[in-house]
């Protein structure tokens, strides 16, 4: 009898690719880590000599796969979910999968399930990402990166006209006579949240309100009510929240405690999404020019047409 094949191992794959063979393990296991350049010729020796890895993704050669990796910081944030849903509508019509990934307001856990599956996709779309700047800029190395609600060099990104909203709603809080602005600051790795926080105090300066910032909070019901506790202490007019859902919390959670929304304090939301239409009364929010559906529209029509020129396009 003779003895079975030899099964070939990644050090077999390591020797004709030149490299380490803890090289090949990283461009199987966390292709973000290794150059693309390296990791192509990995994926062909592999290919070449039928390495098999543990993982069951498919290997990189080059070939096109028609699925697209779409991620959330929070699938619960009804601002992204509608993004999502424009951007699948569209994916599905022009023959692409969607693989969804919900990092749970997680850098680390954004990071680890890209790498896992980065191979296995034609390119990424990052929504309100959490990830650094330096990380979005190595994973687009690898595959097509577009990011929505954020703002990286050299990524092609979808950004809200943030400013005009902001502007609006500050004169409208001017208009009614307040005087001092609690703003609920959102995560602290969000991008947004800077550029909100930001145009808020410019509008702030130009108008005369003093503005106070309190947070970082979930962009949740519960990191409304937290915030609330807060604002009993050391109450003001008038209370901006990065986005609706923390604006509801706040809400919900004055009004359980006895106070009177708006008279003993007026709230504004941002982002425009259909829970404002849930509270008593009506939760005044910032509504941007271009709504959420255009965005995961024009994610998709970006993505795929840097997916169909190369794997490794330049912006």
């Amino acid at each position: 009898m003779t003895d079975a094949k030899k099964r070939v191992t990644i050090y077999d794959v390591a020797k004709v690719a030149g490299v380490a063979p803890s090289t090949v393990s990283r461009a199987f296991s966390r292709p973000g880590r290794v150059n693309a350049e390296t990791s192509r010729r990995i994926y062909e020796v592999a290919e070449g000599l039928g390495y098999r890895s543990q993982s069951p993704a498919r290997l990189d050669t080059g070939k096109v796969s028609k699925i697209l990796a779409f991620v959330v910081s929070d699938i619960n944030n009804p601002f992204l979910t509608h993004i999502m849903r424009g951007f699948q509508q569209e994916a599905s019509q022009q023959g692409y999968t969607t693989l969804l990934i919900d990092s749970q307001e997680s850098d680390s856990a954004e990071r680890s399930s890209i790498e896992k599956i980065i191979h296995l996709v034609d390119g990424v779309v990052l929504t309100s990402s959490r990830m650094s700047d330096s990380t979005i800029s190595q994973i687009m190395k690898v595959k097509p990166v577009i990011a929505i609600n954020r703002e990286v060099r050299g990524v092609p990104s979808i950004l809200p006209d943030t400013d005009r909203g902001v502007r609006q709603a500050v004169e409208l809080i001017a208009s009614h006579h307040h005087k001092r602005l609690l703003y609920l600051a959102g995560p602290e790795s969000s991008w947004a949240d800077g550029v909100r926080w930001r145009a808020l105090a410019e509008s702030c300066d130009e108008l005369d309100i003093t503005l106070k910032r309190i947070g970082p909070y979930p962009p949740s019901l519960m990191g409304g009510i937290t915030a609330s506790r807060v604002w009993i202490r050391q109450q003001s007019s008038a209370v901006m929240a990065y986005n609706d859902l923390l604006a509801i919390g706040f809400m919900k959670a004055v009004q359980n405690a006895g106070f009177n929304v708006p008279g003993d304090v007026s709230v504004i939301g941002m982002d425009n999404t259909i829970t404002t239409a849930l509270t008593t009364p009506t939760l005044t929010t910032v509504a941007t020019p271009r709504t959420c559906w255009v965005c995961g529209l024009l994610a998709l029509s970006s993505i795929s047409c840097r997916t169909g020129r190369s794997n490794n396009p330049r912006p």
